[in-house]
Parts: C-alpha cells; sequence; structure tokens
C-alpha cells in the first residue's frame, strides 16, 4: 500500500516550471530519500507533500487520501496532512523550554494534559533527551536540537515523516552518529520517511528507495544498490558517490 503519491504533479512559480509531470509511489514504512544537486525540486516536492507549498496540477494523496487536487480545488490544510516536518534549521522555539516544544503539536491539537505528558515524555526517552525537559535551546547542543526537532516531528504520531536536510548544520563526526539514530528510531516506529539530501552518503546509507532528481524531474528510482550498479545515464553515474567511498 502507498502511504505516499505523486500523480503528474507540477510546480510552477509563475512562468517558470519547477517540477515537470512528477509521478512517484511510496510505500508504507519505506525509507525514502530525494537526491539531487542544489535547484532539482527535492525540497519543493517535499513542502508540496506538508502542504507548506501548493501543486500548480497534479494530485498528491497521503495513506490513500487526496491532500491536494489544485484543478478540482481540493487543498487539504497542513495541520490536517497528518505529517511532522523536520527542517534543516531545526525551527525549535527559543522562547520555550525542550518539553514545550516537543509538546506543541499536541498543544493544538487539543490533547488532554494527561496524555499530552506520557506521549512527550515517551518520545524524549526514545531520542535520548528525559532529563532535558526544562532546558532551553541556547543550553542544547546542536546534536540536541535536532533531537528535539525530530522528536516534535513525531510526537504526533504522523503518517509521514518528513526530513529536509536535518544533519546538514552538523559536523561529520555527529552526522553519522545521526544517521544511525534516525535510521534506528524510523524502523522503531515503521513511519514512513521522506529525507531530502544532496549527501551522496546519507541517502545511500540511510534509504530504502532512493529518487534522484535534477531540474525538476525524477531521473532514476530504485534501491540504493540498483542506482549505484546500474545507473540509468551520465549524469546519475557522475552525481552518485564512487562505490569505494559508501
Amino acid at each position: 500500500m502507498s502511504t505516499v503519491s505523486f500523480e503528474h504533479v507540477k510546480k510552477n512559480y509563475g512562468d517558470v516550471k519547477v517540477i515537470h509531470d512528477f509521478s512517484l509511489e511510496i510505500n508504507d514504512g519505506d525509507f525514502v530519500s530525494f537526491l539531487g544537486p542544489s535547484g532539482c525540486g527535492k525540497t519543493t516536492c517535499l513542502r508540496m507533500v506538508s502542504g507548506l507549498e501548493t501543486n500548480t496540477s497534479g494530485i498528491i494523496k497521503i495513506d490513500n487520501s487526496i491532500v491536494s487536487d489544485p484543478d478540482n480545488k481540493v487543498i487539504l490544510a497542513p495541520e490536517k496532512r497528518k505529517v511532522g516536518m523536520v527542517f534543516q534549521s531545526y525551527a525549535v522555539w527559543p522562547h520555550m523550554n525542550v518539553f514545550d516544544n516537543v509538546a506543541y503539536p499536541l498543544k493544538v491539537a487539543k490533547t488532554p494534559s494527561s496524555e499530552l505528558n506520557d506521549r512527550v515524555n515517551e518520545i524524549l526517552k526514545i531520542v535520548e533527551l528525559d532529563g532535558y525537559e526544562k532546558r532551553m535551546p541556547d543550553a542544547l547542543s546542536g546534536g540536541q536540537q535536532q533531537r528535539v526537532a525530530l522528536a516534535r516531528g513525531l510526537v504526533a504520531q504522523p503518517k509521514v515523516l518528513l526530513l529536509d536536510e536535518p544533519l546538514s548544520n552538523l559536523d561529520a563526526k555527529l552526522r553519522e552518529k545521526m544517521r544511525g539514530d534516525i535510521r534506528k528510531i524510523q524502523q522503531d516506529f515503521g513511519i514512513t520517511c521522506i529525507y531530502v539530501t544532496h549527501d551522496q552518503i546519507e541517502a545511500f546509507t540511510m534509504s530504502d528507495k532512493i529518487v534522484i532528481m535534477n531540474a525538476g524531474n525524477i531521473i532514476q528510482q530504485g534501491t540504493p544498490e540498483e542506482i549505484r550498479n546500474n545507473p540509468v545515464d551520465d549524469f546519475v553515474a557522475d552525481f552518485i558517490a564512487p562505490p569505494e567511498s559508501l
């Protein structure tokens, strides 16, 4: 069963065509990376799933329900799409402590306080931040702030977790650890993930499936092994890291 479906999706900014006839099926529980150079449209696709951007035409479905179909005037609000979002910049609110940052989606959803407390405390344990509930963001490391953002994205139990280059601001050693942590959490939850990156190592070590993009088009999609062993053209062959470095 597909959790996320793009059907002939296009995105224009005025006369500029950014996404061209994008069609893709993402299966339930898969970790899928959108991999490509800067400006290829991968973040735009992620934001269209979340509802932060609206596709110009085509249909986007989550859990087999239409969330965006502009031609038929169906545009579901972001908060009704059952997605969690983790941004490159963390987007942790500086005036809230760790607990309140993570609890925010549940407060918006008017979750009863007893359930809210239980779910926040549970997710903080999973991301190894139990004991940090009262810490303010400026007292956290970059890796800890990213864990807060990850916990906030998961606490509302979304159907899909969207991650937009979440490790790019971390040092190399911490990036390597967080890659493993994110993948383990994704597998433990069994949640569908869409992960945007321009880092070949991240895509090839974390993903069930990789979608290579360029200039608003899907150039190739497949497992890491399929893409590594059988690049479809010179662009893919040049863009992906050589096998010995993976």
